[in-house]
This record gives structure tokens, C-alpha cells and sequence, in this order.
């Protein structure tokens, strides 16, 4: 079989790139720093967070419908500082792909499932832009993983044929339906193992090497 080089990476964000940015553990955190039912709180999130992350909820809006339904002793804009606070960088993963990026001239395409202002939070405060040539994020395409539809759409913006593409992804069904598509795809764990694998398909990464980038 003839052997095809990658030209593309699909990444995704929450997991791979950074952590995730509102997931379970933030909200019991949250419940216990600002007081709140936690029960109530995560069927309010379940209820709403699919419109929210599709982009058909503004944040004001979703945190409106999760936390101030009601009267509260805090400001919403508390609230919201402590959800953006929970956003960490792996800053390994962050300078693999740059370099990738950097030494086989890769186009990446960040293909997240993300809400609109913590998206946008997040690309900013990380610098997201520097590695990523677009974002097909579910509250700009209005659809979310694990809709098919988020990678024709990819596809056709980064315009390569899906034979070209390697997915980086930490959730199982995501990577079963991008390779579903013909895409190949690396269920990410850990660092090592990512790395291990990004080798296998030609893609080495040179620990400690540093790449002039403008």
C-alpha cells in the first residue's frame, strides 16, 4: 500500500491542548466555593449546556438558566472568573505541535466542542492562534462532536482530502467516527504515548530543539 504523508492535524482543545474548561470537577468545585446545590446546578447544566455550546446561548444566558435563576450572595461576573480559572495549559503539548507545525509545514485545525466566550477566552489566554491555521469550534459552526458534520466541515475549510488528516482526540467515540470518515486518528492519553504515535506516522518530534517562529 502506498504510503500518505500527513499535511493536516484536526486537535482537539478541551484534553488535548489545554484542560477541559467546564467540565464536572469545576462544577463541583464550584458549588462548594459559591454554596450551591450541586444536584440542581448539573441538571440545569444537562438541560442547557448542548444550546450553549452550539453557540445558541450567550453566557450571561446560560448562567442565568444554571445559577441566577435566583437571587445570589455573588456577582455573575464572580461566577464567571471562577469558570475561566479552571482553564490550564499542557504547555508540552502546546510546543509539540508547534514545532510539528513548524518542521513538516502542517496546517492544524482545532476542532473542539466549545462555548462561545470561554472558547474565545481560551484561544486568547493560551495564544491558541499561533499553532492553529482555523477554529472549527461548535459555537461558530452551531454543530457539536459528535455530529459527522463537524469534520466535512473541517475538511472542506482546511480543503485536503481526509487520507491527509491525522485527528488527536482523549474521547474514544469522537476518534471512532473521525476513522469512520477515512480520518486517521491518535486517542490521546498522555504526552509520551501521543508522541510515540505521532512517530509512527512520520512526524518526529525533536525534544529540546527550538524552532524560530515570527
Amino acid at each position: 500500500m502506498k504510503y500518505i504523508p500527513i499535511t493536516t492535524l484536526f486537535l482537539d482543545i478541551g484534553g488535548v491542548l489545554l484542560t477541559d474548561g467546564w467540565d464536572h470537577i469545576a462544577r463541583r468545585e464550584a458549588a462548594k466555593t459559591f454554596k450551591l446545590d450541586l444536584a440542581e446546578m448539573n441538571e440545569r447544566h444537562h438541560l442547557t449546556f448542548e444550546t450553549f455550546e452550539e453557540g445558541n446561548l450567550t453566557l450571561k444566558e446560560y448562567l442565568d438558566l444554571l445559577v441566577f435563576y435566583k437571587e445570589r450572595p455573588f456577582t455573575p461576573l464572580q461566577f464567571k472568573r471562577f469558570m475561566f480559572s479552571h482553564s490550564k495549559p499542557y504547555p508540552e503539548m502546546i510546543e509539540l505541535f508547534r514545532q510539528l507545525k513548524e518542521k513538516y509545514r502542517l496546517k492544524i485545525v482545532v476542532v473542539s466542542n466549545e462555548a462561545r466566550e470561554l472558547n474565545e477566552y481560551r484561544i486568547r489566554k493560551f495564544k491558541l492562534e499561533r499553532i492553529a491555521d482555523f477554529f472549527i469550534s461548535s459555537c461558530f459552526v452551531h454543530l457539536r462532536k459528535p455530529d459527522a458534520d463537524m469534520f466535512h466541515i473541517s475538511l472542506d475549510i482546511a480543503q485536503v482530502p481526509a487520507k491527509q488528516v491525522l485527528y488527536i482526540e482523549n474521547t474514544a467515540l469522537f476518534v471512532r467516527i473521525a476513522e469512520n470518515m477515512g480520518i486517521r486518528s491518535i486517542l490521546h492519553t498522555d504526552y509520551s504515548s501521543t508522541c510515540a504515535e505521532l512517530d509512527a506516522y512520520g512526524l518526529q518530534y525533536d525534544k529540546g530543539v527550538i524552532f524560530e517562529t515570527n
